[in-house]
């Protein structure tokens, strides 16, 4: 596989890095001071991170899941999902209806996601401008920050064909007058395997696992792996400590010593759920009742399609086309809008996505060779009947979202379906199968579209699913729209700021890792700003 594992070169070089394996030769200090704390090491920890101690400050990153390098990424399901996912690949919503994937180790979701990039849509930034007084975030005046964050992680045109699963989205949307095109990747030497969901083995994605977690240590930031941001500790409108726990790769405490660190600035990028959860268990005031709420997941349905010949959904770059006909709807006014995509298939994520058992289900599995699937990410938080959910605690404080799958919501997963199920005919599927509990195999694009305007919406029945959970902790000019402000301060507090998708006010209506690096870029930047008086760019 990958010839060289930059990570444990740099281990090998003296990275600072901290619990799990590596406690035995680095031991976790009962407490650790430095100039910036930043809970998570994803997306926009990893940008944060890199800015930061470019700018000379002493940064401590502190991560809940393990440090796993490409020498560890075996194209595996049975390990990837335990290893790499929050709650193995399994965390579900309250009522347990909706299926949640998260990334949960150095790298955050960066390291397990397709690679799909997309800047933020005008349409979303137009309606925050609007709504949530952020004036300053236009198209114009993000566009500098989303370049170089797209030149630092090698963002840009996928050049090789798509693989069959996904010129199938193409082919059929084509033949129906419905407009597809390219997705743009993070992705550097790839070598087109399919699997970037179960970690780059070859390290050719760019996630913050490979770029800018290494920049960060090698000027000396410290890594905590394995450690759980319990809780602040404040004092006034500061916070004065983080206190840390230990634990297992499976999440559960490994011992009941914690530690503290103490910084000047603390920056919260551990993910929308996590994020808005630490603050919640932290008692961080919240006078307007914003905080875990407006919490968006793009609620995914899916569609499945039996071709004559092989489609080999595992083989090849993942998620490569797309189509946004379905997004042309006003957001305020308009039904539910939902983008179209051709995930990945590999089997586990396959049979247990599956609606049915028995027979049937075996029947389908015989058959997974020349399965295709279809995915709509349907756009949340525009609507008044969408307004995502909400992030709560458990008795133990571990969060939980509460996530409502609403009327407004489940009229648009039935439009979702008519939509892949038409494309897929119109490629060519010699049968189509909605996943819904009701649903069952249809042979005709007319029996298929008489059947799905008859089945009910309900949560359970139709199956939902995401990879993308944003908002909770959202930006607003106003404090009481939103829990920080358009420079990603807190409203309340001086020394804590948010860098994460947890600031988005709705969600992006697209695959979200751009988002949260150009955004958080500009952010990072003026906090280093503000820290050091030090001008700093993405290297």
């Amino acid at each position: 596989m990958a010839q060289t594992d930059p990570i444990r070169e740099g281990l090998t070089r003296g990275w600072k890095v901290y619990g799990g394996r590596h406690a035995g030769a680095a031991p976790l200090p009962t407490q650790i001071d430095c100039d910036v704390a930043i809970v998570g090491s994803g997306a926009g920890a990893g940008i944060t991170a890199e800015l930061l101690s470019q700018a000379g400050l002493d940064v401590v990153i502190i991560e809940e899941g393990p440090l796993k390098t490409s020498s560890d990424f075996r194209q595996l399901e049975s390990e990837a999902y335990p290893q790499l996912y929050q709650e193995s690949a399994a965390r579900k919503t309250a009522d347990k209806a909706i299926n949640i994937l998260q990334g949960r180790c150095v790298g955050g979701s960066t390291t397990v996601n397709w690679t799909s990039s997309f800047r933020t849509p005008d349409d979303t930034l137009a309606y925050w401008q609007q709504h949530f007084g952020l004036k300053d975030y236009g198209p114009d005046a993000l566009s500098p920050w989303f370049l170089q964050a797209e030149r630092r992680l090698s963002i840009g045109p996928w050049l090789a064909p798509p693989n069959e699963n996904n010129d199938l989205l193409k082919r059929g949307a084509g033949k129906l007058g419905i407009a597809a095109a390219a997705i743009n990747r993070n992705v550097k030497g790839c070598w087109n395997l399919g699997s970037c969901g179960l970690g780059c083995p070859t390290n050719a994605k760019q996630s913050m696992l490979v770029t800018t977690i290494p920049a960060a240590l090698d000027r000396g930031a410290r890594l905590l792996v394995e450690t759980r941001a319990q809780a602040f500790q404040r004092s006034g409108d500061r916070v004065t400590q983080l206190d840390c726990l230990p634990v297992l790769q499976d999440g559960r405490p490994a011992s009941s010593n914690g530690g503290r660190v103490v910084a000047k600035h603390y920056v919260v990028a551990g993910g929308a759920i996590n994020s808005p959860a630490l603050l919640l268990r932290s008692g961080i005031p919240d006078p307007h009742d914003r905080l875990g709420a407006r919490t968006f997941l793009h609620p995914v349905v899916i569609s499945a399609a039996v071709f004559d010949q092989k489609v080999e959904g595992w083989a090849g770059a993942p998620q490569t086309i797309y189509s946004d006909h379905f997004l042309g709807v006003d957001p305020i006014d308009g039904p539910i809008g939902y983008k179209l995509e051709a995930p990945p298939i590999h089997p586990v994520i396959f049979s247990t996505t599956l609606a049915g058992f028995g027979l049937e289900q075996a029947r389908l599995l015989k058959l997974f060779a020349h399965s295709h699937s279809l995915l709509a990410l349907m756009r949340d938080g525009f609507h008044a009947q969408s307004p995502g959910g909400r992030v709560k605690l458990r008795g133990d404080g571990s969060p939980v979202l509460d996530y409502p799958l609403t009327d407004f919501v489940m009229h648009g997963a039935r439009r979702a379906l008519l939509s892949m199920a038409e494309i897929q005919f119109a490629a060519g599927a010699r049968e189509v199968l909605p996943i819904h509990e009701l649903a069952r195999s249809y042979r005709s694009w007319t029996e298929a579209k008489a059947d799905i305007g008859t089945l009910p919406m309900k949560a359970h029945l139709t199956r939902v699913v995401s990879a993308h959970v944003m908002g909770g902790c959202g930006l607003a000019a106003d404090e009481k729209l939103g829990v920080v402000r358009p420079d990603g301060q807190h409203w309340q507090l001086q020394n804590l700021s948010v860098h994460d998708g947890s600031l988005f006010p709705t969600s992006i209506g697209a695959n979200p890792q751009l988002s949260v690096y150009g955004i958080v870029n500009r952010l990072a930047t003026g906090l280093a700003q503000r820290l050091t008086g030090r001008s700093v760019q993405l290297a």
